[in-house]
């Protein structure tokens, strides 16, 4: 029973980092150009835009409002189209990436929001252009709290990778659904849980210390 028990969580922790890495990726390739987009075509950014700021803002906003578990049932009919199946870990794997992207990108907004205004301006006045701006003061300034932001994101979809699990998706939260609260199972409940503490208690730990090293201000 023990070696079963191992290797059903080291089973589980794989499908977990996988299908939390690769929407993680997508989340960051899609979530940051649009904190971008809704910085800088905010009223005082570099490329004013009152209409794509509000129809993004919108789409982020109401994303961001359906529940993961509801989201994730909704876009079944879509999952089944991108990966060919609405079970396993791949199936898992849309939906978590549609409903980390606007999280992300509302935290990496407020970190490029924060960044001081006087070093835009600095910055135009030494004759920059705009997309200067953006690779060379904007991004390196927002670095610390972007990763920062990241960081709980990531945490946050292990939580919801747990509750994709208990309805097919695969991973620690199948394994909590199927072998433990089914079969009564304390154990392999408990086990679950000390794994998923754990880890993101590890990723909590290696985001702030990377944040924490770019962060100019402990330098």
């Amino acid at each position: 029973m023990h070696d079963q028990l191992i290797d059903l969580l080291i089973t589980g922790t794989i499908d977990t980092l996988l299908m939390v890495g690769i929407s993680a990726f997508f989340a960051l390739l899609i979530g940051l150009p649009m904190a971008v987009v809704l910085v800088n075509t905010a009223d005082n950014g570099i490329y004013p835009s009152k209409t794509i700021n509000q129809a993004l803002g919108w789409v982020v906003n109401i994303t961001r409002s359906i529940p993961f578990l509801i989201l994730m049932v909704a876009l079944i009919p879509f999952t089944r189209l991108i990966v060919g199946t609405s079970y396993g870990v791949w199936a898992a794997v849309v939906p978590l990436t549609i409903a980390a992207t606007p999280f992300f990108a509302r935290i990496a907004e407020v970190s490029l929001r924060e960044v001081d205004h006087g070093l835009i301006e600095a910055a135009q006045a030494m004759g920059c252009n705009r997309k200067q701006i953006i690779w060379h003061v904007l991004l390196p300034e927002a670095l610390p709290g972007i990763v920062a932001g990241f960081t709980v994101t990531i945490v946050t979809m292990i939580n919801s990778s747990a509750i994709a699990g208990a309805i097919g998706a695969g991973g620690l939260g199948d394994i909590a659904y199927r072998y433990g609260y089914q079969r009564f199972d304390i154990q392999i409940m408990l086990a679950v849980i000390l794994v998923l503490i754990v880890l993101v208690m590890l990723i909590q730990a290696l985001g702030d210390n990377l944040s924490n090293v770019l962060d100019k201000r402990n330098i």
